[in-house]
């Protein structure tokens, strides 16, 4: 029986994605690692799971013994839900998601596909940490970063999570020297500026791509967009609790 802690892996980007290959080599360093990613992009599914359409598993080939692979056809979502009540025996010591081509700061959190594999895990009890490097290109170069996810993985599986939270890690794209160090924040209050970009298709049917202008209206220094445009990893506590609780005493002063 091994002592090695057991690690699931998820993403949204898919399994081929080279943030998540990243991801599985720091992991492979602390404990035994299962990977259940899906078997193409993902990216901003939220907490969306399939109800309507059948799920497909399918193991995929490794060269080490500790590392277990699997591609799924489903939402990050449903690569949590079939690891914990299909693959695993019992559940993992810690569920790492990402690492993520781009940002999931401020309001992304709640597109996320990378993120709401974490909250999954969290709701099933499991400590749970996304990763997301702002930097969207395929080819982004995650070796910078990969001794912090070590050492806060580490500290996670060390320290405990405090019940029903998760972490939301963002890294800035920048040069080990030019990384100043790690802060905890809170959300910035951002938002996305959208337009629909109209079009029509050679037969006079209407399309739309969907673009828009991400605008941060938040102009405290506590914030993870504060510490991403001034050279620092953020982290921010996450629960999955949306009840608005300061709220409760005003309404219930209504007449209803």
């Amino acid at each position: 029986m091994t002592s090695k802690p057991t690690l699931l892996i998820t993403n949204d980007d898919g399994i081929n994605a080279p943030g998540i290959r990243a991801l599985i080599e720091v992991m492979a360093e602390i404990g035994n690692v299962i990977v259940v990613a899906p078997d193409s992009p993902q990216s901003a599914m939220g907490h969306a799971i399939t109800i309507n359409n059948t799920l497909y598993l399918n193991k995929v080939s490794t060269e080490d013994a500790h590392i277990i692979e699997y591609s799924c056809s489903g939402t990050p979502v449903d690569c949590v839900k079939l690891a914990v009540n299909e693959i695993l025996k019992k559940k993992p010591d810690l569920c790492v998601s990402g690492i993520n081509h781009g940002s999931n700061s401020s309001i992304n959190v709640i597109y996320s596909g990378t993120m709401s594999a974490a909250v999954e895990a969290g709701i099933e009890g499991i400590p749970a940490i996304g990763f997301s490097l702002l930097d969207y290109r395929w080819d982004a170069d995650f070796e910078v970063i990969k001794p912090f996810i070590k050492k806060i993985a580490l500290e996670v599986l060390a320290q405990k999570l405090p019940k029903d939270t998760v972490l939301n890690v963002n890294f800035p794209k920048l040069s080990k020297e030019e990384i100043k160090g790690i802060k905890i924040c809170r959300q910035a209050k951002a938002i996305w500026m959208e337009k629909f970009d109209k079009r029509q298709t050679p037969y006079g049917k209407d399309y739309y791509w969907l673009t828009g202008e991400f605008v941060n209206q938040d102009k405290g220094e506590d914030t993870d967009e504060w510490a991403l445009s001034n050279g620092y990893i953020s982290i921010v506590p996450v629960q999955f609790d949306l009840t608005a609780h300061h709220t409760i005493a005003q309404l219930n002063t209504w007449n209803l």
